[in-house]
């Protein structure tokens, strides 16, 4: 608590009331050997930003998982997700807990999912024991936040096949439990076994990441029935899981046009009574791909403008492969650039004097000065040194005729 509470500049008796009352989560998983960099989420805070790696059935490798968390680290993500569908799930998982200075979430049901089909044939054979099972093994080996999509309930679900959507289901877990509902006929078992998940949860003081199963994947597609129904029964949840004081955030969409992001955020925050709200962009056009970390971050820096507190970053990769290295590190700062925007018209406190240091050594031609305070200084001398310039010389911009100069 000191520590978050010096990294935010405010007084540790104001983080703690934001702690207890749900405001802020602070993810810290309370059986792991080594203590991970805590960092706090949530309102009045610094916004914070997570960045996903992990394996595919299409390729899995140890190796270049680890080089994709490196990155993430190095370019400043606050967290890091672990969501491997291929491979030896648990040694990639292990992989990320040993190496990872900050915290680690993780999606169970995938594990799960994994283990069903290669069980069962099908990951629809899935049943509640073995979700549960995944959730408590990834708490036992460490894990700080879990996504579990216990919203995505049986009403829901057959209501969406009545109403076709333009794309659909496209969170993961969020298709799986779907898919599960409609062949057996059943109730979503996080859902309808919410207080065996709380359990766990406040054994391990593992923090529930409520996850948008029914996110738009489509502009079209915001803020329908589907969207909507599935956030007001999280923010229920949010109020059971509070009650039993276990940390909760509940995650957010998606794609959305920028017109409607403003309205729905601080519509959401009051759903879902100021949980910490986590948002994977929102991407505010469908037709980026290739640039869909620019997409993300623009709808980014809008959403945590007006309430958001956490954001996923996408990377250029999204919707057309797995990412690799650079991606990774592309995606973080175009996020850590949405997020420090957002600051700054928050007017947090740190946030725009930052921005001062650098302009004025920008205005004097401070070339060592400016690279301190950017964002990223390995980019800034990258392409500083495309074309060097001498001590106190103006760019190849503008040359001799530099206003600055």
């Amino acid at each position: 608590m000191l520590q978050v509470a010096k990294e935010e500049k405010i007084d540790v008796a104001t983080l703690l009331a934001s702690i207890a009352n749900g405001t802020v989560v602070v993810p810290q998983n309370n059986i792991k050997k080594k203590l991970r960099t805590p960092k706090g989420i949530g309102f009045g805070l610094k916004i914070k930003v997570n960045a996903n790696i992990g394996t595919s059935t299409r390729f899995a490798s140890i190796s270049a998982e680890k080089k994709k968390l490196e990155a993430a680290v190095k370019a400043g993500a606050d967290a890091v997700m672990d969501l491997s569908t291929g491979g030896n799930l648990g040694a990639v998982r292990a992989m990320v807990i040993e190496n990872s200075p900050i915290p680690v979430g993780s999606v169970p049901i995938y594990e799960a999912a994994c283990i069903a089909s290669r069980r069962y044939g099908s990951a629809v054979n899935i049943d509640a024991d073995l979700i549960f099972d995944s959730i408590e093994r990834h708490a036992q080996d460490g894990i700080d936040f879990i996504t579990v999509h216990c919203g995505v309930t049986r009403r829901i679900v057959e209501e969406l096949e009545k109403k076709k959507r333009v794309a659909g289901i496209v969170s993961r877990g969020g298709a799986m439990l779907a898919r599960w509902i409609l062949k057996n006929k059943k109730e979503n078992p996080l859902y309808e076994n919410f207080d065996r998940l709380i359990e766990i949860a406040k054994k391990y003081d593992l923090t529930l990441s409520l996850g948008d199963g029914m996110r738009p994947g489509a502009t079209a597609d915001a803020n329908d029935i589907s969207q909507t129904s599935e956030l007001k029964i999280l923010g229920e949840l949010v109020l059971r899981a509070r009650k039993a004081g276990v940390q909760t955030m509940v995650e957010g969409p998606g794609h959305m046009a920028m017109n409607l992001i403003a309205e729905h955020v601080r519509s959401a925050k009051k759903v879902i009574h100021g949980a910490p709200y986590y948002l994977l962009g929102p991407l505010v056009t469908d037709i980026g791909a290739g640039y869909d970390h620019i997409t993300g971050a623009i709808g980014g820096a809008i959403a945590a403008q007006n309430g958001a507190d956490f954001l996923c970053y996408v990377t250029p990769a999204e919707h057309l492969r797995l990412p690799n290295v650079k991606d990774v590190w592309d995606g973080v700062m175009a996020s850590r650039i949405a997020g420090h925007a957002a600051d700054i018209a928050r007017g947090l406190v740190g946030a725009k004097e930052v921005d001062l240091e650098l302009s004025k050594r920008r205005k004097a031609l401070d070339w060592a000065g400016q690279k301190k305070f950017a964002l990223d200084p390995d980019k800034f001398d990258k392409e500083l040194q495309k074309f060097p310039q001498g001590k106190k010389s103006t760019c190849t911009m503008c040359g001799e005729f530099c206003s600055m100069k």
